[in-house]
């Protein structure tokens, strides 16, 4: 471990403030000097990087100017200027003195910790914004950077600013000039707080390393970096559970490693601020900065290493990053017989065939007075013939799309309330039933079988007919019967032509409707369960044997990660987040017939904490029955990995019973609407449901990301090409029974986050290829 030692971290002896003033006083500069030939003379052997002042600025700034530092003055501007003015000379003096008398045996190098914020312009393209922002870094970093790694002067907006800036001669400039052997930077949160005391010029603060580092090069001719100071802080409370001082090291020395391979900025080391828990000056205990835990108020005051201690040793180890994919690209197929699918949500009917030419028998002149319209020709009737699928005009761009997209298989949902406007079998709109019909048979001629969802419920649209919405919707079992009668309605018209039925869409995601209580969410939940079983029972019952159908549900099956993977109740949480949001229905289905013991033993523990007071309904012997096996495969929904932390909750809501929060990666890809993109998580949550329900067949239902581009959705083209990779390895090394994969989606609506392979006026992106 090589030695970085600085002479003067803001520690000046008591004596010298009260005898001199500190360092306003000249004097200082050759007091300082003959301190540091001392240093020089004692460690010098085995020293080879010093570092003569730490972060002069906040010793001029706030220790001579708000009286926030040591020595707690507060002065005026001529004197913080002043202050600067000498630290300069103080540095350059010692510099020059290292250089003359020791650097030549001792083969060390010398330079001073000079400290920043980083601002970003309010609008990228305005000049004036543009121009504000550099002026507040010269005033900052310029103020110090330029003298020693410039041209020996202050920048000219400071001198033009402040009349009575001191003044450098000639003779000081030459001196000054040059006195660093590399850029020592520091970026912490001593350089942006308080934030009022910056000189923002009503800019945006920015924690964007990268982008300094830039600055830094392009203001001072590439210079050799060593960053001696960055990190984050957490609160006094937090001991050694220091997630998010994780995820801030994690962004800071991955901005770094980007400025390094991108930008080829000359970063040559990297310094974690700081070792252990301590006195952080005007804060005294309030924050802590430390890789170590040290509770302050213990006899023995033991140095225990939080997360981000772990976490930097990692770094360390792999000198770097490395991708979590856990093995490399895989040149493989799928099996022959593998179903390629894209998804679409609820079809709208479009009731109206395209011209009534086909059953009209009348013959019409148009537009014979100039008037655009049709005048019948009386006495005169023509042939008519039956009306055909193809006078859908919707169908046939529909086939279209299809015939574009190449895919064998495709997924859509009918439209409960256009089929049942009652909501049961007293009115059934034929016409409605005939244009789905017309969808399937027609893409069957173009060799793509149809997977056909029953009900596609969404947070805005819940899709049931107005009386069962009257009557409590999913809180009421009767809707659980009325969807029996709507399914058994739709297998005798429909089942001959259709192979794979999804009796309902993401039931698991209609917590976020029914959330007036943990006790609503969890009846809603136990209806919608029955009535899948129910409809399931009913095709294995009674279609089956004849039509040779598959039925399941779509379950929202994104992975969980443990967002500290150093924490137990980390991983913990994740397994919790798993059991509630997929064992929830998985369970009683694919294994037990019952709601996961997790599940139930959690919600039990809160119960008796008083934290909650919410109860999973039971499951009847009959229901039990009903329910275990109601399902022909494993159909998943899964768009993203979620980076979760165990996070105590009270109250009786669902979200509140996991007791679990979300942490979003700021150096992970993301979409627009901030889904992660981890590729990874889609192969483990493919072996979890192996290992969790056994050796099943598998389809993913909807896979995708949303991407803002409409004509070069290149996020989307790396997503897709990245998950099923992974996709393709849990089928081929894990050994997972994966029949089928369906991208998400078809077409996307305008207002909606941007997920489909073709605009809302169906132009095709990129990515279809």
């Amino acid at each position: 471990i090589d030695p970085v030692v600085t002479l003067y971290h803001w520690d000046l002896p008591l004596m010298l403030q009260e005898k001199y003033g500190g360092w306003k006083n000249q004097s200082i500069i050759d007091i300082f000097n003959d301190y540091a030939t001392f240093c020089f003379q004692t460690f010098g052997d085995r020293v080879k990087y010093w570092i003569t002042i730490h972060n002069p600025y906040l010793v001029a700034w706030h220790g001579y100017g708000t009286g926030i530092h040591a020595p707690g003055e507060r002065g005026k501007i001529t004197t913080v200027y002043s202050v600067g003015h000498n630290l300069i000379k103080a540095h350059a003096k010692v510099w020059h003195n290292y250089k003359e008398h020791f650097g030549p045996h001792q083969k060390g190098m010398i330079s001073i910790v000079l400290g920043s914020h980083w601002i970003e312009p309010n609008k990228s393209e305005d000049a004036l914004d543009i121009s504000k922002c550099q002026q507040s870094m010269e005033r900052v970093l310029g103020w110090f950077a330029k003298p020693i790694h410039g041209d020996g002067d202050y920048p000219e907006e400071l001198k033009n600013e402040f009349s009575f800036l001191p003044r450098f001669t000639e003779d000081e400039k030459n001196y000054i000039k040059g006195t660093a052997d590399f850029f020592a930077f520091s970026f912490g949160p001593n350089n942006f707080k308080p934030p009022n005391t910056l000189p923002k010029l009503g800019q945006n603060l920015s924690l964007n390393l990268r982008e300094v580092l830039n600055w830094i090069k392009l203001e001072y001719n590439s210079p050799r970096i060593l960053i001696a100071e960055n990190g984050w802080f957490t609160d006094s409370h937090v001991k050694t559970d220091d997630t998010t001082a994780i995820y801030m090291m994690k962004n800071f020395i991955n901005k770094v490693l980007q400025a390094i391979k991108y930008d080829n900025v000359d970063v040559f080391g990297y310094t974690a601020w700081s070792l252990l828990d301590g006195y952080e000056w005007q804060h005294a205990y309030n924050i802590r900065r430390g890789l170590f835990y040290v509770d302050f108020k213990s006899k023995k005051k033991e140095r225990i290493p939080k997360s981000s201690a772990l976490y930097y040793k990692q770094i360390i180890r792999e000198n770097g990053f490395f991708p979590r994919e856990s093995t490399p690209r895989l040149q493989a197929q799928f099996s022959c017989n593998f179903s390629w699918g894209i998804t679409d949500s609820v079809l709208k009917a479009e009731l109206v065939a395209s011209s009534p030419q086909f059953c009209d028998s009348s013959l019409y002149l148009w537009n014979l007075t100039g008037d655009g319209l049709l005048h019948k020709v009386e006495g005169v009737k023509l042939k008519t013939r039956p009306a055909q699928c193809t006078d859908f005009v919707s169908i046939k761009k529909q086939l279209d799309l299809l015939e574009k997209m190449k895919v064998t298989h495709y997924r859509f949902a009918l439209d409960w309330s256009l089929i049942l406007p009652n909501g049961d079998l007293s009115v059934v709109n034929r016409q409605v039933l005939r244009y789905y019909r017309c969808v399937i048979s027609e893409v069957l001629k173009l060799n793509v079988q149809s997977m056909v969802t029953l009900y596609y419920p969404t947070h805005t649209y819940l899709g049931l007919p107005g009386p069962l919405l009257q009557t409590g919707g999913w809180l009421n079992q009767s809707t659980a019967h009325a969807f029996q009668d709507y399914a058994a309605l739709c297998f005798r018209e429909l089942g001959d032509l259709v192979k794979f039925w999804i009796t309902i869409n993401e039931p698991n995601q209609l917590s976020n409707v029914y959330n007036r209580s943990s006790n609503d969410t969890y009846r809603a939940a136990h209806n919608l369960l029955i009535a899948h079983a129910m409809a399931w029972r009913i095709y294995d019952e009674q279609y089956r044997s004849f039509q040779y159908g598959k039925v399941s549900l779509s379950l929202h099956s994104d992975w969980a990660e443990p967002a500290n993977p150093y924490f137990e109740s980390h991983s913990k949480a994740a397994n919790r987040f798993l059991q509630f949001e997929i064992g929830w229905f998985a369970n009683p289905i694919f294994k037990t017939g019952d709601y996961p013991a997790t599940m139930r033993e959690y919600i039990g523990f809160k119960n008796r904490k008083g934290l909650s007071y919410s109860l999973l309904p039971s499951f009847t012997s009959e229901e039990k029955q009903l329910v275990k096996g109601a399902a022909d495969f494993y159909a998943l929904n899964h768009f993203t990995t979620r980076f979760v932390i165990h996070e105590p909750q009270n109250g009786s809501q669902y979200e509140f019973d996991r007791d679990i929060q979300f942490l979003q990666d700021i150096t992970c890809l993301s979409s627009p609407s901030r889904l992660a993109v981890v590729p990874w998580g889609v192969r483990k949550v493919l072996r979890w449901i192996k290992k969790t329900y056994g050796d099943i067949d598998i389809y993913i239902t909807a896979n995708g990301i949303d991407d803002q581009s409409l004509d070069n959705d290149e996020l989307r083209n790396y997503y897709l090409g990245k998950y099923i990779q992974e996709v393709l390895k849990a089928y081929y090394i894990d050994k997972v029974k994966i029949k089928g994969y369906y991208a998400f989606k078809l077409t996307e609506e305008k207002s909606k986050p941007r997920f489909g392979f073709f605009t809302s006026d169906l132009k095709g992106k990129p990515s279809i290829k």
